[in-house]
């Protein structure tokens, strides 16, 4: 088994990561030793975990998830899935020098 997991930092910020072992990992960030990010930002809180039966699926999960913004990861923390395709498209302003 495999972990995509999402912790919260205590300046409520969010650092995404893959692990096979996720009460190991997070005692890990928890210590100070899981991640140069999460060590100058302690405590930090798990927030949200998805399970894979392969490290590789947790993985690729993982790099999806760091791509995207804060407002799509708050919609997955949150558990509001119908707002994470509007999320994906990009918003794209008009160029008022050009108009």
């Amino acid at each position: 088994m495999a972990w995509m997991y999402i912790l919260e930092c205590s300046d409520g910020s969010y650092y995404v990561g893959s692990t096979k072992n996720l009460d190991q990992r997070f005692m890990q960030h928890q210590s100070g030793k899981g991640s140069r990010y999460t060590s100058g930002r302690l405590p930090v809180k798990l927030v949200y975990g998805e399970e894979y039966d392969r490290v590789a699926d947790a993985y690729y999960r993982e790099k999806q998830v760091q791509n995207w913004g804060r407002t799509k990861r708050e919609a997955l923390i949150n558990g509001n899935y119908e707002l994470l395709p509007p999320l994906a498209k990009k918003k794209f302003r008009k160029d008022q020098n050009n108009s």
